[in-house]
């Protein structure tokens, strides 16, 4: 097994690859970090390695959807409508209230998700399940049907979200598939999906950083891996988004699904 620390950039690297691509294609970005370092142990601070890979993939949402952050900003401090009356508000009110249910699941099973991280035959099951979440999405895709997005859909969308902590449950696929079948047109379904990603991946960072010793961390390949992150990722999510527009991401099903049987194959074999 190599070690991810000094001296082993290109560990560091290949998993923020990883980490760049699987964040936004819909195959769970910790359920293949968890794989991976079967292979390359980052140390004792595993979880706060995988805490910069996924600041590394937040960057490239803030740019990407940077019109929608800007109209939020701006609309949160100034605007000639009745404050609750502005686009910008509105978004703002629905990502707050898609994000309470997130945090309630994941600081109460926070305990039970981080031990997942260690155990690798839990993705059998886990990447099994993103595999019908996408099948599902084809399946009974009802994005025609232009809903607009509710705070009950909203709050439904946070749920999905909070359980997609699980590793092998891709985050991006659970929640865009769940708003497909909800009735969301598929624009919406993408961008919603990413913007309430954002205090999402960020809140868990700031909670997890707090009980940090700096001195433990090795900064070279926390660098590394964050900058190999943040490229691949806005590659990642720009091709994302095609797919989604065009009816074709949950093609991703069957990778999944192959997945599922590499994980139970490195189950068998330790």
């Amino acid at each position: 097994m190599s070690e991810v620390g000094t001296g082993d950039l290109g560990g560091a690297v290949l998993l923020g690859v990883l980490q760049g691509l699987t964040e936004f294609l819909p195959v769970s970005s910790s359920g293949h970090l968890v794989l991976f370092q079967q292979f390359f142990d980052v140390g004792a601070e595993h979880v706060v390695f995988d805490l910069v890979l996924h600041l590394g993939t937040l960057v490239p949402v803030l740019w990407f959807y940077r019109d929608d952050v800007r109209q939020i900003l701006t609309d949160l401090v100034t605007g000639e409508a009745p404050w609750t009356q502005r686009p910008g508000v509105q978004t703002a009110g629905l990502v707050v209230v898609a994000s309470v249910p997130t945090a309630m699941i994941g600081l109460g099973l926070e305990d039970v998700f981080e031990s997942l991280f260690s155990t690798p035959s839990v993705l059998v099951l886990t990447f099994t399940i993103t595999g019908l979440l996408l099948w599902a999405a084809g399946r009974f895709d009802r994005s025609t049907l232009a809903r607009p997005l509710t705070w009950q859909l909203a709050i439904a969308l946070g749920v999905a979200q909070g359980l997609a902590i699980t590793p092998g449950i891709s985050r991006s696929g659970t929640t865009i598939a769940v708003a497909l079948m909800l009735g969301l047109q598929r624009e919406q379904a993408a961008r919603f999906s990413f913007l309430m990603s954002v205090p999402a991946i960020g809140g868990a960072a700031l909670i997890k950083l707090k009980d940090v010793d700096p001195v433990t961390i090795d900064v070279a390949p926390m660098l590394a891996g964050g900058a190999a992150a943040l490229v691949v990722g806005y590659l990642a999510l720009a091709l994302l988004v095609r797919l989604v527009l065009n009816g074709q991401f949950t093609a991703f099903r069957w990778y999944a699904w192959g997945a599922a049987l590499v994980a139970a194959g490195i189950a068998l074999a330790t």
